[in-house]
């Protein structure tokens, strides 16, 4: 598929890396020339330096050819413009930009065919609502949903405290006492596909995949005490700091930002008029005692600078708040990262990313397309949701006798309305849901791609 990036900043760069190993073929346009050099040196690309709303660039770039156009440049109406431009050059090509901008969230769903979109997206608020998420189930450092909502992949951090302590998986049902697979785990920032035998250790982070009705037996089987998040404390007031606060000011949630640019707060005072807007620097402990931070339920790090969070994040986690989420916008050293004591990282980028790789897929293979797609394990695997359809092989026959390709686990089957964590003797039939669990150096664009 020919397809042009149009933006190389921090989305751009993702979408570069994720859509390079799928092999697509990539222009890339950006007006930095030295942003475009390095990434002609890393990745097989095209690139061509200039504005991405200009009918000229976008011509020699390929537009009138390009199956693709996906615009994340740094403002929001030359995204617009760009999938314009590139609709009014070629009718057929299929377009995505990102729209960050409330103002615009129901002007471009209304006057999208004006605009050419085929898709649009915002990774703030994607990242807001995953994090509204996260508050409802304290405890999970991380929630995928799959089936509708009624599957998830959530993870957890073995504490030398936790009862899943040196204990291998195959005794897990008799401490959690509902039915969980554990998918991938994570220990000294290496994915493991674990059998039953792997015993858990300390500072491990596991993937568990369980029907979402029983996610609250898993945390009270395992002694993890939650309670209803009543206070937050948001530091940083930006995009999805005021997405989040409209989610949660819903959810009658007492809610406190702290932002250090005054008219930014003057802003945000008229917007959420029932949040407490703090004007003052998210950094200063005299100001996160003040405002209580250590009774707070949670805290939730929003500025612009990844280090100013991890430092606020690792300071509330001293401070004993019971659940701490902290944005990132580069995940690169998630090794790093995965051994601090940072709560959940939220990277607005990596959503967005895995978002648009899903519609990509899509495109590709238009019937048995996958319906969802998420990155765990820090990147070193995905989670795909297909539907079991008349095509698929294999219908009817138990798991234990099918040859599945390396690397490839099948970690729930849902039937109508009930979910199965499978056994050997689990089979899927038409109509069914499969979730499966891959490296993610291999490439599954439909359901039977994963036999052998």
């Amino acid at each position: 598929m020919k397809i042009i990036i149009a933006g190389e900043g921090k989305l751009g760069a993702t979408l570069t890396k994720q859509l390079s190993l799928e092999g697509d073929e990539l222009t890339l346009i950006d007006s930095n020339p030295k942003v475009l050099e390095l990434s002609e040196e890393i990745y097989d690309i095209m690139v061509v330096q200039g504005n991405c709303a200009s009918m000229d660039v976008l011509l020699q770039a390929g537009v009138k050819d390009a199956d693709l156009l996906i615009a994340v440049a740094g403002q929001d109406e030359i995204n617009l413009l760009s999938c314009m431009t590139a609709h009014a050059l070629n009718p057929g090509i299929h377009t995505i930009a990102r729209v960050r901008n409330p103002e615009y969230t129901r002007q471009i769903y209304s006057m999208r065919n004006v605009f050419g979109l085929s898709m649009a997206v915002n990774p703030e608020n994607h990242a807001a609502v995953e994090i509204a998420r996260l508050l409802r189930y304290p405890g999970f450092l991380k929630r995928d949903s799959f089936a509708k909502g009624r599957v998830e992949i959530v993870e957890l951090r073995v504490e030398a405290d936790s009862k899943l302590c040196n204990i291998p998986l195959k005794d897990m049902q008799q401490i959690v006492k509902c039915k969980t697979l554990v998918c991938a785990v994570l220990r000294n920032g290496k994915a493991v596909a674990p059998d039953g035998d792997f015993v858990l250790q300390e500072g491990d982070r596991i993937f568990v995949t369980a029907a979402s009705d029983v996610l609250t037996t898993l945390l009270k089987n395992l002694g993890i005490i939650t309670h209803k998040v009543k206070r937050v404390i948001i530091c940083g007031g930006g995009r999805i700091s005021y997405y989040l606060a409209k989610l949660l000011e819903s959810s009658n949630v007492n809610v406190q930002i702290i932002e250090s640019n005054l008219q930014r707060c003057q802003t945000l005072a008229e917007l959420l008029p029932n949040t407490c807007i703090i004007h003052g620097d998210a950094s200063s402990r005299q100001l996160l005692e003040s405002e209580g931070i250590n009774d707070c339920d949670a805290l939730v790090t929003m500025t612009g600078l990844d280090e100013l969070n991890m430092v606020i994040s690792l300071y509330g986690n001293s401070c004993g708040v019971p659940q701490v989420i902290t944005k990132q916008g580069h995940l690169d050293n998630t090794h790093i990262l995965g051994n601090l004591s940072l709560g959940s990282l939220i990277s607005p980028k990596e959503l967005a990313g895995n978002t648009i790789v899903r519609y990509v897929r899509a495109m590709k293979n238009q019937e048995g397309a996958a319906l969802t797609i998420h990155s765990i394990a820090d990147g070193q695997a995905e989670a795909v949701e297909f539907v079991v359809d008349e095509n698929t092989r294999h219908c009817g026959e138990p798991l234990k006798t099918l040859k599945l390709k390396k690397g490839v686990l099948v970690v729930c089957i849902t039937k109508g309305g009930r979910t199965e964590i499978p056994n050997g003797d689990s089979y899927f039939e038409s109509g069914n849901t499969v979730i499966i669990v891959i490296d993610r150096d291999k490439r599954i664009y439909q359901l039977n791609d994963i036999f052998e």
